[in-house]
């Protein structure tokens, strides 16, 4: 039997913490305060006030934040206001965000077209599981603001359609996911192509010794912002000891007894997710699969499903 963990979810209050600042503070260029104010944003988040105002200096920046803290508005607002401010910069590749995987890509890409809607700044994404062309276009047209994965950049280079002399801001999101996924030796390639002059902006949940190493390769002078582990106060965990054998059992009879509208469930490989997957769907749950033997459209196609609430279960 599952412990009722739950008994009191109804009195749950989750509180974030909030900041007495606001966006106007930071005195960002007026189409984009404009744009922030669209986009419904209110008071900026801790790690946004701690990182905005050097990134708007030109510093370089070692940022410590996890997933769901506001860290990408935190880079990706002082770009775009170094960018409206300078509209002569327009025409080249000016920004380069690197990210471990390609939902990430995309969900950078999709801020940055949020707070530069109505400007001339664009933006592309490159990763791998697509066409090259589209990209080839784009980095030869000099979309201002590449948002890239490591591994399909790294392939443009070696192949001559990436030029990244003009590269004025380097972002590296989630550089501690970058390590586990084995992508340093590309982002270290990239870098070698990059000018020194540019600034450096590294945000990572964790901070382990050979990120040092990194970001002491990539930075000059940093100025370290943490805003510590906040986003975990806002989760109510259990856990659950049980044999290999009984987990498919227990999730299912977990969701036939709580109904939760929306649930994520991790495995450790592919095969076990596609197992996973093909037993909830037998259970009569609505249920989607997400690993990367998956194309990119069947991946996108998931999570869009997955957001829009046509399915349940997320199994990833």
């Amino acid at each position: 039997a599952i412990p009722d963990v739950h008994r009191n979810r109804t009195r749950l209050v989750i509180k974030r913490e909030v900041s007495h600042m606001h966006f106007s503070d930071f005195k960002l260029h007026p189409q984009l305060a404009r744009a922030i104010t669209r986009a419904g944003y209110e008071a900026p988040t801790p790690i946004q006030v701690k990182a905005i105002p050097p990134a708007l200096t030109g510093k370089d920046l070692i940022g410590i934040a996890q997933t769901g803290t506001g860290k990408t508005a935190a880079f990706v607002l002082p770009i775009l206001d170094r960018l409206l401010r300078a509209p002569e910069k327009l025409g080249k590749s000016h920004a380069l965000i690197i990210a471990p995987t390609r939902e990430l890509a995309e969900q950078i890409h999709t801020t940055v077209r949020e707070f530069a809607e109505g400007s001339r700044i664009r933006s592309a994404t490159i990763y791998g599981g697509v066409g090259m062309n589209p990209q080839e276009k784009a980095l030869r047209e000099g979309v201002e603001i590449l948002v890239v994965c490591p591994g399909r950049l790294r392939d443009h280079i070696e192949q001559g359609t990436a030029v990244l002399k003009g590269i004025e801001v380097l972002v590296l999101d989630e550089a501690d996911r970058m390590f586990d996924m084995g992508f340093l030796p590309s982002v270290r390639r990239i870098i070698e192509r990059l000018p020194r002059g540019r600034q450096t902006l590294l945000f990572s949940a964790t901070f382990a010794p050979e990120l040092q190493s990194l970001a002491d390769q990539v930075t000059r002078r940093p100025e370290r912002v943490d805003a510590g582990m906040g986003v975990v106060k806002t989760i109510a965990h259990a856990l659950y000891p049980v044999p290999q054998s009984l987990k498919t059992g227990l999730l299912t009879h977990f969701l036939k007894t709580y109904m939760p509208y929306s649930v994520l469930v991790f495995t450790r490989t592919k095969h076990r997710a596609n197992r996973v997957f093909t037993q909830l769907t037998k259970s009569g749950f609505t249920a989607g699969v997400l690993h990367s033997n998956k194309s990119q459209n069947q991946r996108q196609r998931a999570l869009d499903d997955f957001r829009a609430g046509k399915l349940q279960v997320l199994v990833a």
